[in-house]
């Protein structure tokens, strides 16, 4: 008998990565899951994203675990998909309880010579695109006066981090949207909470330009030449936490343990956060 029986998780950014372990992982506790991913290119990005395919095989993945799964395409950009995302989600799995807001981006850098397209995609998708999400799903948690939305910001939304003030401004932004809409809806059974991941092991952050801004002293560094810098980041010396570690935070928020946790941020960070004074 998993903690999530007959619950039903919505996921944006959910065909791999940290959205894939957020999926398989509810499952695991019982979970229906619905998730949507762009599942496309985003011009401004320096790695390669999310495919259809790789849709298909986390509903696959979730199948397996016998639970029901809806993979949407569908950009968290777009209001409009969003509303639609929610609205085929409570349609054909008949509820929806958990919002895990995941979907984000990344690019590289610095502010006086940064791209338009580079600051409005990041700003669009990891800031705008998580208040569409939980838009789209407050005025069902609303009615049902219950739900827990948990949106994904990272340590750089508790720090300035160079080349990515985009990025952290982003992540800055969802703590203040989180901290803002626990208030509001803190007395309709609803909690809003943040997780602060630093370095995850998917493709956002393993990918050569990654290893470039690392390691700016190499023409071509490789993922072992990065792994030392990776880890002098961190006082635990993990070069990075794998996506497990993300959603296992995010199970404890969804659940009954957490019930009295709202407006909250937890990073999972290897140490990296333990020097904040906040």
């Amino acid at each position: 008998m998993g903690k999530f029986d007959g619950k039903v998780v919505l996921i944006t950014g959910g065909a791999r990565g940290q959205g894939r372990s957020h999926a398989l992982r509810f499952a695991a506790e019982g979970a229906d899951v619905a998730f949507c991913d762009i599942a496309a290119p985003v011009d401004s990005v320096p790695y390669a994203l999310s495919t259809p395919d790789d849709l298909v095989e986390t509903v696959k993945l979730v199948e397996e675990l016998d639970r029901r799964c809806v993979g949407v395409v569908a950009d968290v950009r777009d209001q409009a998909a969003m509303t639609a995302f929610v609205d085929q989600a409570r349609t054909e799995l008949g509820r929806v309880d958990f919002l895990l807001a995941n979907a984000g981006i990344l690019s590289y850098a610095p502010v006086a010579t940064m791209a338009e397209d580079q600051w409005d995609e990041v700003i669009a998708t990891n800031l705008s695109g998580v208040y569409r999400a939980i838009r789209a799903v407050l005025p069902t948690m609303i009615e049902q006066r219950f739900g827990r939305i948990v949106a994904t910001s990272s340590v750089a939304g508790k720090g300035g981090m160079l080349n990515m003030a985009h990025y952290s401004a982003s992540k800055w932004g969802v703590i203040g949207l989180v901290k803002s809409l626990a208030l509001e809806v803190a007395q309709l059974g609803i909690t809003v909470n943040a997780v602060c991941p630093t370095t995850v092991a998917t493709d956002m952050a393993l990918n050569e330009a990654t290893y470039r801004l690392f390691r700016p002293d190499l023409p071509s560094p490789s993922q072992a030449d990065a792994i030392p810098a990776f880890a002098g980041m961190h006082p635990m010396r993990a070069p990075w936490i794998d996506a497990i570690d993300v959603s296992n935070a995010m199970a404890f928020l969804c659940s009954d343990e957490a019930r009295f946790i709202s407006g909250e941020t937890i990073s999972v960070a290897a140490g990296l956060t333990a020097g904040n004074a906040g």
